[in-house]
């Protein structure tokens, strides 16, 4: 099981709740009767950030499996969640959610501070099972342990005190959660409906050191104007590809802190982090770490590990490893001069002309120019070639509407594109927006043709 923190160090989740790590695996979640969860599998879907931290630090070494179903999940897919993972119990804290088969018990849940105590005379390893984001179709349940979940992180305690953008039952905030909880150090979690200036305040209130985001959660930080409220001596962002754009600002923004940015993902673990500033990575990134194998295949990026996932849940699931155990991120990357730039997803890209465009490629040059904030390319779809490349585009200092400057600075970005990309990926118009829809997971939400 996890191992409690010192009395010191803290979970501190705004208005959800604050309380020791020690205090916190000593209480209780369950709330009604008997409640046998030994060797059960338990499907977790509750609102809060803290009770859901106190129920993994207490089901785990006790459960058979814990499903953590993220709040901003759809609820359509409780019940296929629930069924895939055989779930035996749902503990909530949200009184909409009712049981989703006769034979699933729905359990109410809220953490405090002293309830029964659970049997652990036994141990088992827990299987952790974490769901991919859904966008598409059902969510994929990826199968995890607390050893492969917690591989990057060093042992030790720390007197570093962490924040997160991400919610902890998404891969980025439980590798922080675990990192925290397992250290012992102080953590400060990002209530959901928080504006980012509150956070940030309560986050530097309470001395934060280390702080982790995505691109779009930091553009939105600074978009906010709130960055200045927090010192920290450690910036990383992750989830989203780390454009040059953002590297800059995060390094103008906090120029005494180390800012990184890392790679990760919930099937591959996490996989590397860059030190020197430049988005992609160095070559010899491949093959510097005997800990983590990685191969370039086809243009995409390969991971073999021992922080990687099992496999996927479910009868008719995907094959998650290759015959040789390595795990195909999808993620598409290009060597340039010794370096490899990540370009975007293989199953993002847009068809024009038979030609591939990845849109986080373009959103890169866009976003390079001075005027832009954060662009969003998508498709157009085109009945002679396929599909156009077009791209949504926040700017620094929004235009008025009859602003006489918005189709000249239109043009300036279109003959920017010209001079960095291909002509087939220079889009073909752009739409100034106020803002770009980004979901509770901290990445831009993409259309999907």
């Amino acid at each position: 099981m996890i191992a409690a923190g010192g009395s010191s160090s803290r979970l501190n989740v705004g208005a959800e709740g604050d309380a020791s790590w020690g205090q916190l695996a000593a209480g209780s979640v369950i709330n009604e009767g008997h409640v046998d969860l030994r060797g059960r599998s338990v499907l977790l879907a509750v609102v809060s950030q803290f009770t859901a931290a106190a129920a993994l630090m207490q089901l785990d070494g006790l459960a058979r499996r814990i499903v953590l179903f993220p709040p901003d999940m759809s609820r359509d897919h409780l019940a296929y969640a629930a069924a895939t993972a055989e779930a035996d119990l749902i503990l909530t804290d949200d009184p909409t959610v009712e049981a989703v088969d006769a034979n699933i018990r729905c359990v109410r849940c809220t953490w405090q501070p002293a309830g029964r105590v659970l049997d652990r005379q036994t141990q088992i390893e827990t299987e952790w099972i974490l769901l991919t984001s859904g966008t598409t179709g059902v969510p994929k349940l990826v199968v995890h342990t607390l050893a492969t979940l917690s591989g990057a992180i060093q042992p030790g305690a720390s007197s570093a005190v962490w924040a997160t953008f991400y919610d902890i039952r998404r891969y980025g905030g439980m590798q922080i959660f675990l990192r925290a909880a397992l250290g012992g150090t102080t953590l400060v979690l990002k209530n959901a409906k928080e504006p980012v200036t509150d956070f940030l305040a309560r986050a530097g209130s309470l001395g934060v050191t280390h702080i982790l985001g995505t691109p779009s959660h930091w553009r939105g930080a600074l978009m906010s104007n709130a960055t200045g409220r927090i010192a920290p001596q450690y910036v990383r962002l992750s989830g989203e590809i780390s454009d040059q754009a953002i590297l800059n600002q995060m390094h103008a923004t906090y120029p005494e802190a180390k800012v990184v940015h890392a790679f990760a993902s919930t099937e591959a673990g996490v996989v590397f982090e860059v030190k020197d500033g430049l988005t992609g990575f160095p070559q010899d990134v491949v093959g510097s770490n005997p800990q983590v194998e990685i191969d370039i295949e086809g243009g995409t990026l390969k991971v073999r590990s021992a922080r990687t996932a099992f496999r996927y849940l479910g009868a008719n699931a995907p094959v998650l490893k290759s015959a040789d155990g390595f795990v195909d991120t999808g993620d598409a990357v290009d060597l340039r001069g010794g370096r490899y730039s990540f370009v975007g997803r293989q199953d993002g890209t847009i068809n024009v002309g038979g030609m591939k465009v990845h849109p986080e490629e373009v959103e890169a040059v866009i976003n390079r120019h001075p005027e832009v904030s954060v662009s969003l390319v998508r498709m157009k779809k085109n009945s002679i070639i396929g599909g156009l490349v077009v791209a949504d585009v926040v700017l620094k200092k929004s235009p008025q509407p009859a602003d006489s400057n918005v189709s000249s600075l239109q043009r300036e970005i279109l003959q920017f594109c010209r001079g960095e990309l291909a002509q087939h990926k220079v889009p073909a118009a752009i739409n100034f927006v106020p803002n770009l829809a980004v979901a509770e997971s901290g990445k831009l939400i993409r259309p999907h043709a």
